[in-house]
């Protein structure tokens, strides 16, 4: 089942550490510190100046190979490895049964069970999606369309429209609904629009396969179909706003009462939608592309009901085709792994179940996960490297020579709001309500998707649940949320290379500390600085300093769309800029709070390196990552993070204690004239 889940927060990554303890001990007297630096990973024959990420992790880079069933393989890919081997432990206990569990880890052992009983799968074939078929095969006007709309996107199935709740992001301390364009079943708008051999090749294998996903269904005309539901979202996709536009918090903020809603969309029933919901006709939405919805408004007339049925029905397959027999299962993976991200086999079929059981109980194995691996120690530890980077932060900000004193004070008040959340939450999710069966995969996800629509509109219009989490405990991640005005570190990113409590601080500092530090650098990168401390979406900066700050970032802009990873293919500066700027900002304020950390005395030289070049280095180590060309393709045309080769020399080549670190002098690669660096925070 695909998750379609809409993200208003800043997330460290959105793809997905390696070699060293993951027994995070508390440091001892006795104890000689390591750098905890992976010195054989190192190709000696390029230069740091030339290329920093190339010296630190060329020996890996070139001896590493991408597993069959990977798109990339890299730090957090080797994190994610261990974290699925702890779950499995964990999930197996739950599903065998050689020991007493909670009535959530039963229903843990209960999904996994009825994710693993292929021979039941295989029998059943599509007859577990027979009752949502009935429904769309019973529509028969335009009004049953829109019922069978609002059912069918509470069962998890994507629908033109995606409805999700969130913080008002004017009004945090209110729920309100979100209207956001959907409805594709390819990555992103380009792969319908874009001209070029490469995307004709990938819309001619999408056709094809919703032509082959509908004869295994055994629907009549199939290939007339498959044309049909292209050309309904090709239609779709010509209103799709781009992923820059997408980034503008301002322009995709626009408020509407159920009358504005029905002068944008007016043959699109919203008070029938409304009641379909579960919501009162009171209740404001807020578009995210006015433009898109009434493109939208002219298709929902222009397509027949019968064409949408056939969308629908799509769709539905679409949704669940990785869960039914091993027909759907092996197609659904040539078209979006393979074809999409060059991927050549599958995963096993236990690390799907695990990835399954993370997506629809995740909290739950989450609990255990975190007494088993995260210890009071590093939480502790973390506690105290937050505190670092705020005062770090706070030090920056009251340093800035660009900023005038009237935006730095509003500034500082924002920083002396952020709040985070580290390992694991204080409240965790109740599972009470959502049945589970052993015999009924499909139905487990139908009724979790409508168990998760349900907790989302019982949510409005308030209070707000400050105790929820976006992550679960066992995610390689860390995000910030712009309407909490929080940063938030779950327990599984909190190991080597990023956190070691046995290294010296250096290297945690270039690792975890930039971590955080980027994580608190989204709240004032160039969408994040928008919201006020308080979370709200709100104007607090003179015309003047907003002037300064958006020059200074068309530096990065076009730093970062001057670099070329693939023949004629370039990044996509605008798209990238957010996480580029957390990305510098966050290494610099972790420099500073590093620096801090050492009390005037100079760090000791730890295997022949000094202090700051071991901080330089955690940091670049972190982001090794071998990659295949196609998924980098889609990376760079959809993902707002740069690439690890360009996160790390992107932002070091702008630093000036990087230069003295390496000695990094003219004439060498990674040499840029101090009038063109880029300097923000």
């Amino acid at each position: 089942m695909k998750n379609y889940t809409l993200s208003l927060f800043s997330a460290l990554l959105l793809t997905g550490c390696s070699a060293g303890s993951s027994n995070m001990e508390t440091k001892t007297e006795d104890k000689t510190l390591s750098s905890g630096i992976e010195m054989s990973n190192f190709d000696t024959s390029v230069r740091p100046q030339d290329d920093i990420y190339q010296y630190v992790n060329g020996t890996w880079l070139a001896n590493t190979e991408i597993p069959a069933d990977k798109s990339n393989y890299g730090s957090f890919t080797e994190l994610r490895d261990m974290s699925d081997e702890r779950l499995k432990s964990i999930i197996d206990a739950a599903s065998t049964g050689e020991e007493e569990q909670s009535e959530e880890m039963l229903k843990v052992g209960a999904f996994y069970r009825s994710y693993m009983n292929t021979d039941l799968i295989e029998e059943l074939g599509i007859t577990p999606l027979a009752g949502e078929l009935s429904k769309i095969q019973s529509v028969s006007s335009y009004d049953d369309l829109l019922d069978l709309f609002v059912q069918i996107q509470k069962k998890g199935v994507k629908t033109p429209i995606g409805i999700s709740v969130s913080q008002d992001s004017k009004e945090t301390t209110r729920y309100i609904l979100y209207a956001n364009q959907s409805g594709l079943g390819l990555p992103d708008r380009d792969y319908y629009l874009k001209e070029g051999e490469r995307f004709d090749t990938i819309r001619e294998k999408y056709e094809e396969h919703i032509a082959n996903i509908f004869t295994l269904a055994g629907i009549d005309d199939a290939k007339s179909k498959a044309e049909r539901v292209m050309e309904i979202e090709t239609g779709l996709a010509e209103h799709h706003w781009t992923r820059v536009e997408n980034r503008d918090r301002d322009k995709t903020y626009n408020k509407h009462d159920l009358a504005g809603l029905n002068e944008l969309t007016p043959n699109f029933d919203w008070k029938a939608f409304y009641a379909g919901i579960g919501v009162a006709e009171t209740q404001e939405v807020v578009v995210r592309q006015p433009s898109y919805l009434e493109g939208f408004n002219k298709k929902w007339k222009e397509v027949s009901v019968d064409d949408w049925k056939v969308y629908f029905t799509w769709h539905l397959y679409d949704a669940f085709a990785a869960e039914l027999n091993a027909d759907f299962v092996d197609a659904n993976f040539d078209m979006y792994s393979k074809t999409l991200n060059g991927i050549e086999e599958n995963l096993p079929r236990w690390k799907r179940g695990v990835s399954a059981v993370d997506l629809i109980l995740g909290e739950a194995v989450g609990k255990i996960y975190v007494q088993k691996h995260f210890t009071p120690a590093a939480k502790e530890r973390m506690v105290e490297l937050v505190h670092n980077l705020e005062a770090a932060m706070e030090e920056r900000l009251k340093g800035l020579e660009w900023m005038g004193e009237e935006t730095k004070a509003q500034a500082l008040i924002k920083l002396s709001k952020f709040s985070s959340k580290i390992g694991y939450p204080d409240v965790w999710k109740d599972y009470s309500d959502l049945e589970i069966k052993e015999d009924d995969l499909i139905g487990n996800y139908l009724r979790y998707n409508k168990f998760v629509d349900d907790k989302a509109m019982a949510k409005l219009p308030g209070p707000i649940d400050r105790n929820e989490w976006f992550m679960n405990p066992q995610t390689v991640n860390a995000y910030y949320n712009p309407s909490m005005n929080e940063v938030v570190f779950p327990a599984a990113i909190l190991q080597p290379p990023f956190f070691n409590m046995q290294a010296d601080d250096a290297v945690n500092y270039g690792g975890i500390g930039a971590v955080i530090g980027h994580e608190l650098s989204h709240g004032y990168d160039d969408q994040g600085r928008k919201s006020d401390g308080d979370g709200n979406l709100k104007e607090w900066w003179t015309e003047e300093d907003e002037k300064k700050f958006n020059e200074r970032a068309q530096v990065m802009i076009d730093q970062f769309s001057a670099f070329s990873p693939l023949d004629s293919v370039y990044l996509n500066g605008e798209l990238t800029l957010g996480e580029n700027i957390g990305d510098m900002a966050g290494l610099t304020v972790a420099y500073r709070a590093y620096k801090n950390s050492l009390n005037g005395k100079e760090a000791p030289l730890i295997d022949g390196l000094t202090g700051d070049q071991r901080f330089f280095i955690g940091w670049a180590q972190v982001w090794r990552r071998n990659m295949r060309e196609k998924a980098l393709r889609q990376r760079i045309l959809t993902d707002p993070h740069s690439p690890g080769n360009y996160r790390v020399t992107g932002a070091l080549q702008n630093m000036p204690e990087f230069y003295e670190a390496f000695d990094v002098k003219e004439g060498d690669k990674m040499f840029i004239p101090v009038e063109k660096r880029v300097k923000i925070w």
